[in-house]
């Protein structure tokens, strides 16, 4: 696996981030312990989760798995904070002050640790003025509880906005931004892309398969594969073109279309992670594969006749992390 600085910090990370949404969910504690000692054996050393992930369920796996033999101090963690965690309690959620620290110090106590690498902003909250979430983040970084902060699903201007209040009051700044990202939404690639190179930070795409219709297993006319997300019969005809598509140019490079997927995300400009989502060991393997294969020119120009440059196929994936969401 290789290795890319987060943003325009020194800190290595593999351009493959293990996302541990699925554990305690879809993914039992002994398969999770599986799947990160497998993706460190490749040589990947950068995790993310998130508090609301069963609400804290994925933290707790994720923190008994890095406490195993050391592994903690090789991996590189990232969580975040934002989303409803107690349904009693309208404090629990959102971007306030009151809210970050507490979920900061909840957050250490599940994973084990004393600090957090990446500690991120779920979702912007128009409602909490920038400059109240980043006093929060920088009292933890001074704190020693975080080392660097990020963003997720931030519009391009929210984080320039972020920047500025960084800089007019001198606390710290984001480094990365987790973007939805993959070759059926390229809308990033319109403003946040050009705005994460011009000022150094780190995208970190999540869905990179498109919530798994860029995994091969949809076909048209045909029933969706057990246990899968989507309903194929409601596909547009756009995104089965697309998908047909990688398909042709995946069996022309004996690749699988997940590892063709994944290579070309980490080929684009300005990517520093996409972050996978195995919920299998065998799913972990197959996302690796995306480390042997070499996404050129052709492949590109072939991928953009699919799918072009900044647009959209269509709007597949919908979530809500507002005060009524659910996990």
């Amino acid at each position: 696996m290789k290795y890319n600085s987060l943003g325009r910090t020194g800190a290595q990370v593999s351009n493959l981030c293990l996302g541990a949404m699925t554990f305690g969910w879809k993914t039992e504690e002994d398969e999770a312990f599986r799947i990160v000692d497998r993706f460190m054996e490749a040589g990947g050393n950068f995790v993310d989760t998130a508090n609301v992930y069963g609400r804290g369920k994925s933290e707790i796996i994720t923190g008994k798995a890095l406490a195993r033999d050391g592994k903690r101090d090789r991996i590189f963690l990232a969580t975040k904070a934002h989303g409803k965690m107690n349904d009693d309690d309208p404090n629990a959620w959102g971007n306030h002050a009151f809210n970050i620290i507490r979920a900061c110090e909840a957050s250490l106590q599940r994973l084990g640790a004393d600090h957090i690498d990446l500690y991120q902003i779920h979702r912007p909250q128009s409602s909490i003025p920038i400059d109240e979430t980043l006093r929060a983040l920088d009292h933890l970084v001074r704190s020693g509880k975080v080392r660097y902060i990020g963003t997720s699903t931030y519009a391009a201007w929210q984080v320039l906005e972020s920047l500025w209040v960084s800089k007019e009051y001198g606390l710290s700044r984001f480094v990365t931004e987790q973007p939805p990202y993959n070759i059926l939404d390229r809308r990033i690639e319109r403003e946040l892309i050009p705005l994460s190179q011009s000022y150094g930070i780190g995208i970190i795409p999540w869905s990179p398969l498109a919530g798994g219709k860029l995994t091969g297993k949809y076909k048209r006319d045909q029933a969706a594969p057990d246990n899968s997300r989507e309903d194929p019969a409601k596909f547009a005809e756009g995104t089965w073109k697309a998908l047909e598509g990688l398909d042709t140019i995946s069996q022309e490079k004996g690749v699988t279309p997940t590892a063709f997927a994944l290579a070309w995300l980490n080929a684009m400009p300005g990517v520093t992670s996409p972050i996978i989502g195995p919920n299998s060991v065998a799913q972990l393997e197959d996302n690796l594969a995306a480390s042997e294969v070499e996404i050129t020119d052709e492949d590109k120009k072939r991928v953009d006749a699919l799918v072009a440059p900044g647009t959209h196929v269509e709007d597949y994936y919908k979530a809500d992390f507002g005060p009524n969401a659910r996990w």
